[in-house]
């Protein structure tokens, strides 16, 4: 077939050119005259609308072999170009050692959440994971946070203008305790997962707030479980995360979703439990909120209150990592400055 032939002598001859090329504009120059809109390549390329479907796909796949094997060459011989220039003018020392590029690293709140995923996992629970956008009934209603709910105020909330299929409002979840429900309609107990995710609250950046951060949220339902058990893996975790010899504190507190609820706090690091500016003189620093499970939130997931009890929890992973490691300001962990993210 003659563009058969006409495609095997066109390369030959234009790799016998290249060879002879001498600088970088000859370079250009012979890509324009072979790789071009005028070229040979071209040309068969474009008669392949007059062939038949056989000799078409014959001549394409010769064409296409042509031009790859073309283009290879060019690539290598710029290479070759820019090396040559490079160290004639002096801007390239051959004989310098190579450099070692930098190695990318695991951001410290990725580590911290699958440090912690880890600690729970080894107690046997597994990982789910949830919804980032959510109705108002996973967020708050099934919660045990009706529309007139107090506590719906305490969570400043991103709410969407779009609507979902069914016509209902959406929003940015506020905490990642909406797969409490979700997870136990469809599944039944015994149930031990932990979810970790982001989530969103519209309020002011500081120190110690941002629109954005991190939470693990954890829940076991099943028959007879008590405060004990909750106690029991909560101290487990935090003593593995902080040390063992780190102290730990329950103290009542109110969360809508559990009954009773508590704050689990540790002795302040900085100070030994003494009283600093860090722990504003109590000597202990709150790390999470806990407590069992609501015997209507569990009827909202489908799962028999008589019969199943449960705990929850829900931990800050940003607030873990400035305990932890002694950060003040939270803003640091996304300002992506190498220098502080390099210390982990």
């Amino acid at each position: 077939m003659e563009q058969l032939q006409q495609l095997k002598t066109f390369e030959n001859i234009s790799l016998v050119s290249l060879a002879q090329v001498q600088d970088e504009k000859e370079l250009e120059e012979w890509r324009v005259a072979v790789l071009g809109k005028k070229s040979l390549l071209t040309s068969v390329m474009k008669s392949l609308a007059e062939l038949t479907p056989e000799q078409k796909k014959t001549v394409g796949e010769a064409a296409n072999n042509t031009k790859d094997v073309l283009n290879e060459a060019f690539s290598q011989a710029a290479v070759n170009f820019t090396a040559t220039t490079a160290e004639n003018t002096g801007l390239l020392d051959i004989t310098l050692p190579g450099r070692t590029p930098d190695l990318g690293r695991k951001h410290i709140i990725s580590a911290i959440i699958d440090e912690c995923c880890d600690i729970f996992c080894d107690m046997g629970f597994t990982i789910a994971e949830g919804n980032e956008v959510e109705t108002p009934y996973y967020n708050f209603d099934a919660l045990n946070m009706p529309p007139n709910h107090s506590a719906r105020d305490t969570m400043d909330t991103f709410w969407l203008e779009d609507k979902d299929k069914n016509g209902r409002t959406r929003l940015l979840r506020t905490h990642t305790s909406p797969m409490q429900v979700r997870f136990m309609e469809k599944n039944q107990p015994p149930i031990r997962i932990i979810v970790p995710g982001k989530v969103y609250r519209y309020e002011a950046t500081d120190a110690t707030h941002l629109s954005m951060f991190h939470q693990i949220e954890g829940l076991a339902v099943g028959e007879n479980i008590t405060m004990a058990d909750l106690k029991g893996v909560l101290i487990t975790f935090l003593k593995r995360l902080f040390g063992e010899d780190r102290k730990t504190r329950f103290r009542v507190d109110y969360f809508p979703f559990v009954e009773p609820g508590a704050e689990i706090a540790i002795d302040c690091a900085a100070c030994g439990g003494q009283g600093c500016s860090i722990c504003k003189g109590t000597g202990w620093v709150e790390v999470l909120g806990a407590g069992m499970v609501h015997p209507q939130v569990l009827t909202n997931g489908g799962v028999d209150n008589k019969k199943y009890s449960g705990f929850a929890f829900g931990v800050g992973i940003e607030r873990i990592a400035m305990l932890r490691y002694g950060i003040e300001d939270i803003r640091n962990f996304y300002n992506n400055d190498l220098r502080f993210l390099g210390q982990f």
